[in-house]
């Protein structure tokens, strides 16, 4: 195998205007949502994948603990998630209602990067979502109890397997006891710009409890 020269490993940024303060004169969703569908148009995968990360306590003390999740939604309000509330990251929101959220786009060198208080939300609004998934999602969810071990690939296709027959008559499959979506409403919301020479643009935005805007300031990268 060829070694990797990681150290080695860079991309030169630039060619896009520069990410100016006016660029939130309207707020911060409409530059979210306006990056969001740049990268739909682009063509990314996952384009609405974002980095989640928690706080999970251990005897040790606090620890970050992070993964890839979906938005599924986009408001003023915030973003909104989906999972089991006793996964990890349920449990851990449970005990510590904070988290952060990064959608990381290399292709177009943007990046957008939320942090504040998780709640979840109302019942209605995951049950309108659940219904716009598709059979095999909704199956999914009630055969996986996410976070916890299992002992092969072929048992948990056993479980869905064992799902499968139990809704096989079941037109609407209803939500999953335990299983709803979260809304992260943002304190902070920081945009960055990659630019040449690494001195890449960083905006942040500082917000109240209601969301309106506190302060618009430039980072140094």
């Amino acid at each position: 195998m060829r070694e990797l020269d990681i150290a080695a490993m860079r991309a030169e940024y630039g060619g896009e205007p520069d990410l100016t303060e006016s660029w939130l004169a309207d707020g911060w969703e409409p530059l979210v949502r306006r990056w969001l569908e740049d990268a739909v148009t682009s063509g990314i995968a996952e384009p609405n994948a974002m980095v989640l990360a928690t706080v999970e306590l251990t005897d040790e003390g606090p620890r970050p603990y992070s993964r890839t999740v979906l938005c599924k939604d986009l408001s003023p309000a915030g973003v909104i998630f989906y999972t089991h509330h006793d996964s990890a990251k349920g449990s851990q929101l449970a005990a510590v209602p904070y988290a952060s959220a990064t959608f990381v786009w290399p292709a177009l060198a943007h990046q957008i990067h939320l942090r504040g208080a998780v709640h979840p939300v109302p019942d209605d609004v995951t049950i309108e979502y659940w219904r716009s998934r598709p059979r095999s999602s909704r199956l999914g969810a009630w055969a996986s109890q996410q976070s916890r071990p299992v002992g092969s690939r072929a048992e948990l296709d056993g479980l869905l397997a064992d799902v499968t027959a139990r809704f096989e008559d079941v037109e609407d499959i209803p939500v999953p006891p335990r299983w709803g979506g979260y809304r992260l409403c943002p304190e902070v919301v920081e945009f960055w710009q990659g630019r040449r020479s690494r001195l890449h643009n960083r905006i942040r935005v500082r917000l109240d409890d209601n969301g309106e805007t506190l302060a618009v300031e430039r980072l140094q990268p």
